[in-house]
């Protein structure tokens, strides 16, 4: 059983990750940010649709093509490129130093904390009727499944399938999926806490959310 109070000390000791930002094809670089320690901003907007800081610019056959901060945070390195040179893709070009945000710190003590029910194929998934039902009525943390339990279909290539659970006793306590749209193979769609585990995950949660200081 997971530590969770020692994952969130060592969480405090770098609150933080790196970003490496690297061109996506081959061309020729023109740096706009120049130097370590300038303040980005990343993509924001509803669909993320509006851009972040402009970070450089890449030319290949006569078309600039902008490279924009992915995430907000701090450019704190340079990789040994100069300005106009050409360089392939994939090239790292610098690293942004991201501080995590209440709602990540979360994310991250979750999905170590809780068992992850994760994507068998591509598809789009929703919940079986029976269990949609008891999660409208009583809400995340409150409705039990065991393994065996018929929980989710997966939509894919106009066929259905349901999908038993696997893993071990609990109560859903988070859903990563939104049934409108396609979820990667492996990736988590659903995170179950042992009933033994909830009040210390609360207690864990009601810390960060009180006390878990957000760098601008």
């Amino acid at each position: 059983m997971i530590n969770i109070a020692s994952l969130l000390e060592e969480i405090k000791k770098a609150p933080y990750k790196e970003i490496t930002v690297s061109t996506p094809h081959s061309g020729h670089i023109e740096f706009v940010v120049r130097e370590a320690g300038v303040k980005v901003s990343g993509f924001s907007g509803a669909w993320n649709h509006k851009p972040g800081t402009l970070l450089a610019y890449l030319t290949r056959e006569g078309n600039k093509k902008p490279i924009y901060a992915p995430e907000k945070g701090e450019v704190v390195m340079f990789h040994d490129i100069n300005d106009h040179q050409f360089v392939q893709a994939g090239a790292p070009l610098l690293k942004i130093r991201h501080f995590l945000t209440k709602q990540e710190v979360l994310d991250i003590i979750l999905k170590k904390a809780l068992h992850l029910f994760t994507a068998p194929e591509k598809g789009r998934y929703y919940f079986v009727s029976a269990i949609d039902i008891k999660l409208k009525a009583k809400g995340l943390g409150h409705v039990n499944i065991k393994q065996g339990n018929e929980i989710l279909i997966i939509s894919r290539m106009k066929r259905e399938t349901i999908l038993n659970y696997e893993g071990p006793p609990g109560i859903i306590y988070t859903v990563y999926f939104n049934s409108n749209e396609s979820v990667e193979a492996g990736a988590p769609l659903i995170g179950v806490c042992p009933k033994n585990q909830v009040e210390n995950i609360k207690d864990v949660i009601a810390k960060i959310q009180m006390g878990w200081e957000e760098k601008e």
